[in-house]
């Protein structure tokens, strides 16, 4: 089986006093194929400015993550079914509370795909299931993982 794997950098700054807990959380991920991408906490659990609001958190990376894992299989369970897909989007989202632990996580996390193409409702609700059964990240995690594909009437 494949390994994946990305770099952390993250460096002190001499204006900051680390041991007191006032340093930047900022850093930069680079991810084996070359693309890079900024990180940070999240600004609701470190306020500005020693979080990045304009940087990625690792809450929107593990949602981003399963949304993508999932139109992934879409696209390539559709193709192979057949159906033209002319575009794909979804505006995921994750909810935090406490675990059955009692631990802060993210509980649940839902799509809500919104697909351009021919195929119906049940078609495309098939293609979502499967995508669904198949996705790496969403097979990999704990929280509560639902899809809810946004459908519209076909233009004529």
């Amino acid at each position: 089986m494949p390994a994946h794997g990305a770099e952390l950098i993250w460096t002190a700054r001499d204006d900051e006093d680390f041991l007191a807990g006032r340093y930047s959380r900022r850093h930069e991920i680079r991810f084996d194929g070359g693309a890079s991408l900024a990180g940070s906490s999240s600004p609701s659990v470190v306020r500005p400015p020693l979080s990045d609001p304009t940087a990625a958190d690792p809450e929107e990376m593990f949602v981003a993550s399963i949304a993508s894992c999932h139109m992934l299989w879409f696209l390539d369970y559709a193709r192979r079914a057949g159906v033209l897909v002319r575009a794909y989007r979804d505006a995921p989202f994750g909810e935090m509370a406490k675990n059955a632990e009692g631990r802060t996580a993210v509980v649940a996390v839902t799509l809500r795909p919104h697909v351009d193409c021919d195929a119906d409702r049940a078609r495309l609700e098939e293609l979502h299931h499967k995508a669904h059964e198949a996705c790496f990240i969403a097979n990999s995690v704990t929280s509560d993982v639902r899809v809810e594909p946004v459908f519209e009437i076909a233009r004529t």
